[in-house]
């Protein structure tokens, strides 16, 4: 599929578009007028329960190459509850409805710099998605808020151009959000659920955080992943030889960031990471359907053993001495390993990534938000007050009038009007008290 043309090139028919809060359709000669031209509308303000949209188009093929956004509220909640929906050629269902922290790659809700080749977050404060995503007819993107606090600065710029000419194979963008909180013992965590259709796997951001409570700082990716491809059985055609080795590192996890690999957030002492895996060079084709997974597994050290002994769980042996049914590892055997390999429960989410054939897909739809914000692991509310930033005049307003954010656009006008009368009255007062020579009593 051909999405660009040299850079010493200008393809016939294509027309470029910027799609931005003061000119939301591209419309040609419709930006930058507001104010004099002089920055008049730079972000949007997103109250609970409603939903922008941030680009649109229809009667007209084209490519979105490029968005970028960055917010006033970047702390975990909010980056959970706002919604992403991407629509192609007026499907009624939406091809990805994901968090929009989990999509660019805040996974567990941490802002972190990275680049890999699809995403990136320059200095942890923004973020840019460079996916190719055509369309043929048309597309709609919006954003909505399905949490109980507003988003009073969403910026927003999504690049795209109309009159593409697009190969008949051409695919459509999707993207899948799923989370669990623990994940289920012996069963693997599925980052995609069975897809149908043809296409090709992109990849996923991938957010764990560690249950230390049960497992204490016993590493938790030994698991490999699977991926079953058109009608695989019990077992997949893809599977590789553990978290750490698909990411293409070995020996746990630090930070870093590659083009199409990186464990962007690795937050040791807690346990908590963020990583990606983009197949670009090593692309996963699928004819018929798609399933990928991860392996719940972890390893035991020789300080580790005494904690899960008393941990109060199922620790099951994985690896070579894995049984079936299930039995708990007897760390009273003085004969027990020092090393060794168990089955665990964490916290996972993630959003996968992949191409198909049709702009709707056969997956569920978006959890909750309630669920999407209980999945979140504990967080300090200290070390997220940087991540919120509220205008002055909002301030002022919650100062003097709690509740006025809440408030529509036609009750802000009434209080308004009234404000300008109280106003006038107090001035006129003042004005004929001075004409008069006089001033206010006890003055």
């Amino acid at each position: 599929m051909t999405v660009t043309a040299p850079l010493y090139s200008v393809p016939e028919g294509i027309e470029t578009r910027w799609a931005t809060p003061e000119n939301p359709r591209g419309r040609r000669g419709a930006g930058g007028r507001l104010h004099h031209g002089r920055k008049g509308f730079a972000c949007w303000f997103l109250r609970p329960g409603e939903e922008l949209v941030l680009a649109e188009e229809s009667g007209s093929s084209g490519v979105v190459r490029r968005i970028w956004m960055t917010l006033g509220d970047r702390t975990p909640r909010m980056l959970r509850a706002l919604r992403l929906d991407f629509r192609w050629d007026g499907a009624s269902r939406p091809a990805a409805s994901v968090p929009l922290g989990d999509f660019f790659g805040a996974t567990l809700g941490a802002m972190t710099p990275f680049e890999s080749a699809l995403f990136s977050s320059p200095e942890g404060r923004s973020f840019n998605c460079f996916v190719p995503m055509p369309f043929r007819t048309g597309m709609r993107i919006t954003v909505a808020n399905d949490g109980a606090e507003t988003q009073y600065m969403l910026f927003s710029e999504i690049d795209y151009t109309v009159g593409d000419r697009l190969e008949a194979d051409a695919l459509y963008f999707h993207a899948h959000w799923r989370s669990e909180n623990p994940t289920t013992l012996l069963r693997d965590y599925e980052m995609l659920p069975r897809v149908e259709g043809r296409g090709r796997y992109l990849g996923a951001h991938v957010g764990v955080a560690a249950d230390m409570a049960a497992y204490g700082d016993s590493w938790w990716g030994e698991g490999e992943c699977k991926i079953w491809l058109d009608g695989d059985g019990e077992h997949p055609t893809l599977c590789d030889t553990g978290t750490e080795d698909y990411l293409g590192t070995g020996w746990e996890l630090g930070p870093y960031s590659h083009r199409t690999q990186g464990c962007h957030l690795a937050d040791r002492p807690r346990l908590r990471y963020g990583f990606y895996r983009w197949h670009l060079d090593d692309p996963v084709f699928f004819n018929k359907e798609i399933r990928v997974a991860m392996q719940q597994i972890g390893s035991w050290r020789p300080h580790t053993k005494q904690l899960l002994a008393r941990c109060g769980r199922l620790v099951a042996h994985a690896g070579a001495a894995a049984e079936v049914p299930p039995r708990q590892v007897d760390f009273a055997n003085p004969r027990i390993e020092a090393y060794g390999l168990f089955e665990r429960q964490d916290a996972w989410s993630s959003c996968a990534s992949f191409y198909l054939d049709r702009p709707e897909n056969n997956l569920p739809g978006i959890d909750p938000v309630e669920k999407r914000l209980a999945d979140l692991p504990a967080y300090d509310e200290e070390e997220v007050k940087g991540l919120k930033s509220v205008p002055m005049e909002i301030r002022t307003l919650d100062r003097w009038i709690p509740g006025a954010e809440g408030m529509s656009l036609e009750e802000l006008e009434e209080l308004r009007d009234a404000c300008d009368r109280v106003l006038k009255a107090m001035r006129d007062q003042e004005r004929t008290l001075r004409e008069a020579g006089g001033g206010r009593a006890g003055a």
